[in-house]
């Protein structure tokens, strides 16, 4: 990393009903939402070991971030559509003084430190670094300054978005760096790969848990069974 560099977690207030509702059923909203705070709260740890600033983008109560994470710097989400709130996250930061800017999600709890710090490198010889997700999204974009028409025109929420992206990308004439795919957890398919992918992560133990399955090299939650 060179100069100053700042990481964005986009992050939703853990609200039964709002998030993870593709986990229901099997999950209850209620269970969904604590799985995804516990899959926030994962990701935050793994991402906060850095030389980077951390900031967390919310979209929900300030007053339940600030008690939940105290020690980060909080920003809320502003625009319409994803490509409205990624625009602005980016521009935020780097009016803020930062010279290399990457966001991930909260929906990859196991996202290795090693992919961040690849995106961060990756800045000082690229325009925008990214990671593609194994659903055709992404699980992390960074950029070395504002590209606000990147975001414009993609087809969020779909199978289409990485593809879409590299497009915007070419057409914008970016010099990009694709990084390593990732995974992250929409639906139960996906919370099951969690589970066998990364048997010591909290969210798979406790997503082990709640769909009654047994981690890897851990005993069942029924051995009686």
């Amino acid at each position: 990393m060179t100069g100053h560099a700042s990481l964005g977690i986009f992050a939703k207030q853990p609200l039964p009903g709002l998030v993870k509702t593709r986990l229901s059923p099997p999950l209850t909203p209620v269970l969904a939402a604590q799985l995804y705070m516990c899959c926030l709260q994962e990701t935050v740890r793994l991402a906060d070991r850095g030389g980077w600033d951390t900031v967390l983008f919310y979209q929900g109560q300030r007053q339940f971030f600030s008690q939940s994470f105290p020690d980060l710097q909080l920003e809320e989400q502003t625009g319409g559509d994803l490509g409205q709130r990624l625009a602005h996250a980016f521009a935020s930061r780097f009016a803020a003084g930062a010279q290399q800017v990457v966001i991930i999600g909260s929906d990859s709890p196991d996202l290795p430190t090693t992919l961040i710090r690849q995106a961060f490198a990756g800045l000082n010889e690229h325009d925008a670094v990214l990671a593609p997700a194994g659903d055709g999204g992404y699980v992390l974009i960074g950029l070395r300054h504002c590209a606000p028409d990147l975001f414009q025109n993609i087809p969020w929420s779909t199978g289409e978005v990485f593809a879409a992206t590299r497009k915007r990308i070419s057409e914008l004439q970016l010099n990009a760096l694709e990084l390593p795919e990732w995974h992250d957890v929409d639906d139960v398919a996906s919370l099951r790969q969690l589970v066998r992918r990364s048997p010591d992560s909290l969210t798979a133990q406790l997503a082990a848990q709640l769909l009654d399955e047994t981690v890897p090299g851990q005993p069942s939650i029924h051995p009686t069974r």
